[in-house]
């Protein structure tokens, strides 16, 4: 009787491995690549939690099984829509590089689909043989897109790159917009300039939790530096600003900030400068304008470029330029994903992420909400926005503080544990902390050929 038993289970297994393999192929080798990389996604399920109106099985209408699907899809959308980077390869376009880590990470990690997903979808976990077909086209997509020569060969691949040592720009324009960058004439009062909250002395920033701008007032948001902004896919931690360019006009028309009621009172008050006129004039042979005026601050802030930090030296090959303990601070940087969402040259500006994924911080933080707590919200008002942020960039972080939107973190050791809770569900040791905070010091680089200090920080 026990033989028998044992045989039908072996049979059992036996046909539920052939049943296995069967509806669990890869996509035909005859399919260009960008097809099996779509039959990939769908046949692992990805489309039946990353999007906002997935096709849901049969048994999200049952009452337990339901409540327990809808809420994998809140918080899977929440997460990471998927939509964007189906279209992107539908259309032959470049994915973002952060869709890219995202999925590459949890194919490195085995964690998509959830365990309790492929139990019930057979054929939706990943063999081996399709998650080298989705690594590939992976590769192939970044290095295509993002072509990252300056690195060594060795981390050719890796989500984030090296900094160019300097971007072209036109040297006229530069000269006029370091100039107004520095000018308080853009302030109502004369006693505030671009320079004020983002000090090239201080990381970009003023190291202040909010900047104060004219008649004492004082704004609700922490203020971005501007050193690398160039990279940045949009301005500002609510993306209201596309360009740089946009960036500069908002500012002076703040009533909290600069204060002016419109560019007109600015360009009349430049224009009686006579020098100023004939220098701006040179450039711009329609002379002093909104648009010229945000378009030089543009020019000169494209010059606000960090490159050759200790990484970015590590990242061409020297391996010398980080100890140890920065080495493996870098690692964990990338085990606990905070390299699917800091990439690119600037490790970050390049997506809107939620702050609170698994956790939520607002209720922590046991403070009163404000409209710039509702981030990416305050422009589209679609609920998924809410809480949601343009992810800053990482370089020279060690000089910016305070950090978050709220200002609320006072060290590099206070945001990165809070990151590590509410972003990834991890609650990190004391060495995991100082490791990777020494990472991060790594990420401090060069202004003007020199290393970029702050009196302030230290």
């Amino acid at each position: 009787m026990k033989k028998k038993i044992i045989l039908a289970a072996l049979l059992i297994a036996a046909g539920g491995v052939m049943t296995y393999r069967l509806v669990n192929q890869p996509p035909s080798a005859d399919l260009p690549a960008d097809k099996q990389m779509l039959e990939l996604l769908s046949d692992a399920g990805c489309m039946a939690c990353h999007l906002e109106y997935p096709e849901l099985p049969f048994y999200a209408s049952l009452p337990v099984a339901g409540d327990l699907v809808k809420k994998d899809h809140r918080l899977a959308y929440r997460s990471f829509d998927i939509a964007p980077m189906v279209a992107a390869i539908q259309a032959g376009e470049k994915v973002s590089e952060v869709d890219l880590a995202k999925v590459e990470k949890v194919i490195q990690d085995g964690t998509m689909p959830l365990a309790k997903y492929y139990l019930v979808h057979w054929g939706s976990s990943m063999t081996d043989t399709e998650k080298t077909m989705a690594m590939d086209w992976i590769r192939i997509a970044r290095a295509a897109a993002y072509p990252n020569h300056l690195a060594d060969a060795a981390f050719s691949n890796e989500p984030v790159r090296p900094l160019a040592d300097s971007v072209a720009v036109d040297m006229r324009k530069v000269v006029l917009g370091d100039l107004l960058f520095h000018d308080v004439r853009l302030s109502i009062d004369n006693t505030v300039s671009c320079a004020t909250c983002h000090g090239l002395n201080t990381g970009g920033v003023d190291n202040k939790r909010f900047s104060e701008g004219v008649d004492g007032n004082v704004g609700g948001v922490n203020a971005p530096t501007v050193f690398n902004a160039h990279y940045n896919f949009v301005q500002f931690w609510d993306g209201r600003a596309a360009t740089l360019a946009a960036q500069a006009g908002g500012p002076p028309l703040n009533p909290a900030e600069m204060g002016h009621k419109s560019f007109d009172d600015i360009c009349a008050r430049l224009n009686e400068d006579a020098n100023f006129k004939k220098a701006f004039a040179e450039v711009y042979p329609d002379g002093i304008t909104e648009a010229n005026i945000t378009d030089a601050i543009q020019e000169f802030e494209r010059t606000l470029t960090t490159p050759n930090s200790r990484f970015d030296k590590y990242l061409k090959g020297d391996m010398a330029a980080l100890s140890a303990e920065e080495i493996a601070g870098y690692e964990l940087f990338k085990k606990y994903d905070c390299a699917t969402c800091h990439v690119g040259e600037n490790l970050g500006g390049q997506s809107y992420e939620l702050m609170g994924i698994k956790g939520d911080y607002f209720a922590d933080r046991n403070m009163e909400l404000t409209a710039e707590d509702h981030g990416r919200h305050k422009e589209t008002k679609s609920e998924r926005d809410m809480h949601r942020f343009k992810v800053p960039g990482l370089r020279n972080i060690a000089l910016t503080g305070p950090y978050f939107h709220d200002g609320t973190k006072q060290t590099l050791e206070e945001a990165v544990r809070d990151m590590a809770k509410y972003e990834v569900g991890v609650n990190l040791t004391d060495e995991e902390t100082t490791r990777l905070v020494a990472f991060l010091h790594t990420l401090t680089g060069e202004y003007k050929g020199k290393l970029l200090t702050n009196d302030n920080m230290k």
